[in-house]
């Protein structure tokens, strides 16, 4: 999970905006091809990426479930933008 914060400071008012942006990525179910090299459509069900191995490790990109590459599954990004107002103490 990435975390990012942001601090934009606006002239004249007094007042500094804090955005803070969490993002979570999820994948989803496979949609690897199965059949594609006979021209055909075949996926196996796979409904949630299951890492085979801790983070950091080249098993950690494989499915425990079906044994495909994490990229064959699909990505889901759920974003959280929070945002705080507050009176700046600088009064210029």
């Amino acid at each position: 999970m990435k975390k990012r914060q942001v601090v934009v400071r606006r002239g004249g008012s007094g007042r500094s905006t804090t955005t803070s942006v969490s993002r979570t990525v999820r994948y989803g179910e496979c949609q690897k091809n199965h059949a594609a090299s006979i021209g055909g459509y075949a996926v196996d069900g796979c409904r949630e990426f299951m890492a085979s191995g801790e983070d950091g490790t080249n098993a950690a990109l494989s499915c425990a479930a079906c044994g495909c590459h994490r990229n064959f599954h699909r990505r889901e990004v759920d974003e959280v933008v929070s945002e705080c107002s507050s009176p700046s103490s600088n009064n210029i």
